[in-house]
């Protein structure tokens, strides 16, 4: 059973979101919160019965503490625990800030039910999840706030082989492992492994971290002179 988290200041959705959850098989709500503050003291209270979340969904514009501000807290303090950002189409910057600070993914507000609940148990497993057309969104956003012309890649760049730039600039278009491979003509389990490789040469922790390094340094991975074959 995934054991989740409600953070959402507005009881009606709150009090919505947690009946689709818990009519969904292997979900259930263990705690609520109205504001990160609470969803921090909610934790602490679950983690001393030695039932701690696995799951926190975490509403992002609230009063007393915002997402942002509770998801960085958690992320370190409870690193077991993750995150998924519940969000708008118009919270890009925030969504930027909690996946900097750990955040494993985010959903719209209003996704359907049985999409919620695998987006959870996907997260659950170890993966990032991306709402749709959100990710796209964010992305675009980065250069006008930190334009790549005026950052130096770091030198690890230089180690990613010619596929795997290629990956990595697929990865910044928001194209999913199938949709990359169906692109460049591999399995998805070719795919899977430039990934691993590529988070372990640029000491990234996980896909979302890839997206917003690839789209900072986005002159650099298209120079083809710095790749090793």
């Amino acid at each position: 059973m995934i054991q989740i988290l409600l953070v959402e200041d507005q009881e009606i959705v709150r009090r919505g979101l947690k009946t689709l959850l818990e009519i969904q098989p292997d979900l259930q709500v263990v705690a609520e919160a109205e504001n990160g503050q609470t969803a921090i003291q909610q934790i602490e209270n679950l983690y001393a019965r030695d039932s701690q979340p696995d799951i926190v969904l975490m509403d992002i514009r609230m009063p007393v503490m915002d997402g942002v501000e509770a998801t960085k807290r958690i992320c370190h303090q409870y690193p077991d625990t993750k995150i998924l950002v519940l969000t708008t189409f118009d919270d890009t910057k925030y969504i930027s800030e909690a996946i900097r600070f750990g955040a494993k993914g985010y959903l719209l507000k209003d996704t359907p039910a049985q999409e919620l609940a695998a987006a959870i148990i996907s997260v659950h497993k170890g993966y990032t999840h991306f709402g749709p057309g959100i990710l796209e969104k964010m992305l675009v956003t980065v250069p006008v706030t930190q334009p790549a012309v005026h950052k130096q890649p770091p030198p690890e760049l230089a180690l990613l082989t010619t596929r795997e730039r290629e990956v990595l600039q697929l990865i910044a278009n928001g194209q999913s492992n199938r949709e990359i491979a169906q692109e460049l003509f591999l399995s998805e389990g070719t795919v899977r492994n430039h990934i691993t490789n590529i988070l372990t040469r640029l000491n990234l922790r996980d896909r979302t971290q890839a997206a917003i390094f690839a789209n900072s340094f986005l002159p650099y991975l298209e120079n083809r002179e710095l790749a090793i074959v």
